[in-house]
This record gives C-alpha cells, structure tokens and sequence, in this order.
C-alpha cells in the first residue's frame, strides 16, 4: 500500500501515535509488562504481551491476567511496570524522521496533536527522549479518555482540543489499535512498520504505509516538488 496519503494542503491536522510510532519503545514496554505481571504471579513472558502494545492498561491487564486496571492488584502491577519502564527509558531512541517530520507539519502550520493510551506523565518523558517535546504543544493521553484504543476516546478528545472534525485529520501509528481507533472517530490512518511486529495486512485500514516517519516525510516532498 504505497499510494500514498493525501496532499498536507488537505489535511488540516495530524493526530500522532507516540510509542513505536516516533520513539522505539514498544518492545520496552512488553518487557516492563511481562517483568511487572511475572513478579505479581502472573508468569508470562515478552512475546505474550507484545501484541498488545498499543492498548493501555485497562484493556490488556484484563485480556492477559482477568485483573482490572483499578483493582489494588491492578494498580500494583501498574505501579511496578511504570518503574521497570521508567529505568530503560535513557535507552529508548528516536525513529527515523521523527524531529524532521514534525519541524515540516510545524512549518506547513499543521495542528499537531498527540493521540497516546499513555499517561500524562510517561508521554512527557516519552516526548523528551524522542527530541520532540517542544514541537509539539497539543497533546491528548490516557487522562483525557474513559477507555483506550482501539476505542475512540483518545482520538475524539483529540479533534476536540484541535476544534476540527474528522475528516479534516490524519492519524499517525504504528498498530491496529491506532487504525481502529482513529476510523471509529472517522479519521483516516497513516501506518507506519517501524513500531514492529505488526505486518501491512495487520494495517490494513490505513490509507498508506511508510517504514518510518523519515519515510513518510519523503513522501510529502516529494509531492510537493511536483506540485510545486
């Protein structure tokens, strides 16, 4: 699926995914995830988990350990994933791309806004390591929605913060839960297989899929040379 995504003259503002999507962080958080659940008595291991990342907690503690994100289990399984996490963080590297692409949606005067199942706290941390903190001044995270993806919330709380409407929006992830979270709200998904794992046909709602943001990025100048 190379057609490619629309012209950004169309596009009036880009929802961005965060984890796998412009930093590489999802294998880090299925190990934090398997180290967290092992230690609680849940014994499961990285690979288990990995095809959940993407989701937040109330969706994958309960489809992993039958646990509720809000039991007291739940949130001290929570707790300790947050610190295991927390200590690999300086490890975790930027995708490809990623500054250069939001420097280009800054200078197109694009609404960027985050669209993340993390919280607050670790999507600051996330951003920081990513080198892109401060190009992007809207943010949306697990705080601004009841439920995770794949349901909506996240990405209607962040057309509302943008005060646009969904078809004038681009989502930008890495999973299946970012596709079908964004085409519930009604916004079309730009993919992108540098989160992992996932292959094109697990990706495929999305308009178009890039390697990585630099990939993408490419892509839009390029059209815009032609267009000129």
């Amino acid at each position: 699926m190379e057609s490619g995504p629309p012209n950004l003259n169309r596009i009036a503002a880009v929802l961005l995914d965060v984890d796998g999507t412009l930093i590489d962080s999802n294998a880090a958080h299925a190990e934090s995830w398997a180290t967290a659940l092992t230690e609680h008595g849940y014994a499961v291991d990285a690979a288990f988990v990995r095809p959940l990342v993407g989701m937040g907690g109330d969706k994958l503690l309960p489809t992993i350990a039958g646990i509720e994100e809000d039991s007291e289990t739940g949130r001290a399984i929570g707790r300790r994933k947050k610190e295991v996490f927390a200590a690999c963080l300086s490890e975790l590297r930027p995708m490809p791309g990623a500054r250069a692409l939001l420097q280009h949606l800054q200078a197109r005067q694009k609404h960027v806004i985050v669209a993340t199942s993390a919280e607050d706290k670790e999507m600051q941390a996330l951003l920081e390591q990513a080198g892109v903190s401060d190009l992007i001044p809207r943010r949306t995270s697990k705080d601004d929605a009841g439920v995770s993806k794949p349901d909506p919330d996240i990405v209607q709380a962040a057309l509302q913060r943008a005060g646009i409407a969904g078809a004038e929006a681009a989502m930008i992830g890495d999973t299946p839960y970012d596709v079908e979270a964004a085409a519930r709200a009604g916004v079309a998904t730009i993919a992108l297989r540098c989160g992992g794992y996932w292959k094109d046909v697990d990706l495929h709602g999305a308009i178009a899929i890039y390697d990585d943001p630099q990939a993408l990025l490419e892509y839009w100048l390029g059209l815009e040379r032609i267009e000129g």
